[in-house]
């Protein structure tokens, strides 16, 4: 890794791997932006580097959607950070946020847990990032091969049917929707970055 590059770090939790598959997709696409570099977490593993964290100038969050909820993991990550981060001092305070999430239905709550982890991040003082595309598929000249094809604003929801693995779910589409955002995060925090400096 480049120690001059702007990093954004990104924490998920996938209990089947579908929600791996979109983190990886969010990779990808900051890995598409010079001068930024990825730095992939799970959640377990973030709580262990949280000094990774702190010199990030953006964390993009991903969950699966459980009972209209983020996940259970994800929610203890959240809770960690009240002491290791908030009893600190406010040292997320103006990183770029944003928030992906999978679940086995078109819409399956996603909203709910999108808003969720917006209002994690305004906690820490975080400027939220959205998605900045429209709602795709929905008209008749729509098509399940669209970015955003799940019309999501807030962040990038993906959707995985519940009968495959993560080596064919999620569909392409909600990939490439997940590549939009981490190249979206990725200008964002270098236009931050380079914003300090001058």
């Amino acid at each position: 890794m480049n120690t001059s590059n702007t990093r954004i770090a990104i924490v998920y939790h996938s209990g089947y791997g579908h929600t791996a598959r979109q983190a990886e997709a969010v990779k990808a696409g900051i890995e598409q932006v010079d001068g930024t570099e990825a730095l992939l977490l799970t959640v377990e593993d973030a709580q262990t580097r949280w000094g990774d964290l702190a010199s990030a100038e953006a964390i993009i969050f991903g969950t699966p959607t459980y009972m209209a909820s983020v996940s259970a993991q994800f929610k203890a990550f959240q809770d960690a950070t009240s002491h290791a981060v908030m009893a600190q001092g406010f040292a997320w305070k103006d990183k770029i946020a944003a928030g992906f999430t999978n679940s086995g239905s078109h819409s399956g709550d996603k909203l709910a847990t999108l808003i969720q982890i917006a209002l994690f991040a305004a906690q820490h003082g975080m400027h939220w990032v959205n998605l900045a595309l429209p709602p795709a598929n929905n008209s008749t000249t729509g098509s399940e091969e669209d970015l955003n094809r799940l019309g999501f604003w807030l962040g990038a929801g993906a959707q995985s049917n519940t009968d495959q693995g993560p080596d064919v779910a999620p569909p392409e589409a909600d990939l490439a929707t997940s590549r939009h955002l981490g190249r979206r995060v990725a200008e964002a925090a270098l236009q931050f970055a380079r914003g300090r400096m001058a």
